[in-house]
């Protein structure tokens, strides 16, 4: 049997870090990843579990897999549900959860001989990735010691552990080396970053992380922080030019009895306020959040108190998901359900007010020379993206094409015109 392994990648950024790693080990031991079902000898499935839909994405690519290939590993945060995926899946070769690289490699051992003994000097240094060469996440811990009500990561993740420092710095500095020029940092919970090393000695946090990442002269921008104090230690990074002034930080909700409801800490004036005051360290800074409508049991006035929170904060960038229950959340067993109809419609009611504000702030940027990163390069223009948008989540910048760069290239861009979402212009002379 040849050594053909085919693999689906599926779900959030700390997933695809995962399938990097899992591949990575593959191929230090002389298997090949193939593009195709046909091509390969068995199919591994990196699945995401997080709410329904994504769920049923999943067994979407689980059932494409064995009809078209038949021999399938699942792994990841659906296969946390192992008892779940073999009952509807019995014809599986295996089942394990997220992040249990060895599991799968077990699973794949039994299947295909490993051609050889695992050797990473074979590999590039910076190992597989799955993101262009030019960036790459960087992922600082595994799981969520938080208990959202709306939320089973913790159940399928376990509780936050938090990599050591020194391997995180490590990574980092092998990636730069090899030419990427933006990190991306992800967690759960990047704000608690450290918490759990103090039990074995070790004193670091998510401040003194992000310093040390940002010595190594390349983009740092920090994902998924959540609203601790040690947010405005960040700012203050962001207003030294260490960190990309990027702000992503999930609010979910403003209203005081939702974010109980919710199990989740702040008050939507302690917000505003503090957002206010990191606009006042940065005044540069972008903010991205997520939020939630029609969680169980809100009011049309809870969410009217939403949309107010919105029209004052003036985020930057924003993303808004229907309610959906998830099989083990306690939220599905409080009472009121908004109904479908009614969660989708404050989605769009939602999303059309941010997108006037996404207009409004974004025209601020015309007239203005930012520098950009270079994402592709086509016939007639270089598909960017500034210091302000994150890759596939948010905006681009279209610029005029030019001669003598490359991908990966970070450039001065003049903003010429805007809309809701992405920013236009010319390569500027300006250094």
């Amino acid at each position: 049997m040849s050594n053909k392994i085919g693999f689906v990648s599926l779900g959030c950024p700390k997933n695809l870090v995962d399938s990097e790693r899992i591949m990575t080990r593959l191929c230090a031991e002389g298997y090949e990843i193939v593009g195709t079902y046909d091509q390969a000898n068995l199919v591994i499935i990196n699945t995401c579990g997080f709410i329904n839909s994504s769920i049923g994405e999943s067994c979407e690519v689980i059932d494409e897999a064995l009809e078209q290939n038949g021999k399938v590993i699942v792994t990841g945060c659906l296969g946390a549900r192992a008892e779940f995926v073999s009952n509807k899946y019995p014809d599986l070769l295996a089942v394990t959860g997220p992040h249990a690289y060895e599991e799968v490699l077990a699973a794949v051992h039994k299947v295909i001989e490993a051609p050889h003994q695992r050797d990473f000097s074979l590999l590039p240094p910076q190992g597989i990735r799955l993101t262009p060469s030019h960036y790459s996440y960087l992922k600082i811990a595994e799981g969520c010691s938080h208990r959202c009500s709306f939320c089973i990561i913790p159940q399928l993740r376990g509780d936050m552990i938090s990599r050591d420092p020194v391997e995180i710095i490590a990574e980092a500095e092998t990636l730069v080396e090899n030419g990427v020029q933006e990190l991306m940092v992800v967690a759960q919970d990047t704000s608690a970053y450290g918490l759990d090393l103090k039990k074995q000695g070790i004193e670091t946090n998510i401040h003194q992380l992000c310093d040390d990442l940002g010595d190594l002269g390349v983009w740092v921008r920090v994902h998924y922080l959540y609203p601790y104090k040690t947010v405005d230690s960040i700012i203050e990074l962001m207003a030294d030019g260490k960190v990309l002034p990027y702000l992503d930080i999930p609010f979910q909700h403003s209203n005081p009895r939702i974010l109980e409801q919710m199990r989740r800490p702040a008050h939507a004036e302690d917000v505003l306020r503090r957002i206010e005051r990191w606009r006042e360290i940065c005044p540069e800074i972008a903010i991205r959040s997520s939020f939630i409508a029609g969680f169980p049991g809100e009011t049309e006035q809870e969410f009217a108190d939403l949309m107010q929170f919105l029209g004052e904060a003036r985020l930057d960038r924003v993303g808004c998901f229907a309610y959906s229950p998830v099989d083990g959340a306690p939220a599905n067993d409080l009472p009121n359900p908004v109904d479908e109809e009614e969660k989708q419609d404050r989605v769009e009611r939602l999303m059309m007010q941010q997108e006037q504000i996404s207009r409004e702030k974004l025209e601020e940027r015309v007239g203005q020379v930012t520098d950009v990163i270079i994402d592709e390069i086509t016939e007639d223009q270089l598909i960017c993206r500034s210091k302000w948008d994150a890759p596939e989540i948010d905006g681009q910048v279209f610029v005029d094409r030019v001669d003598g760069v490359q991908v990966g290239d970070i450039v001065p861009v003049l903003i010429d015109t805007s809309d809701e979402h992405d920013l236009w212009g010319k390569v500027s002379e300006e250094s």
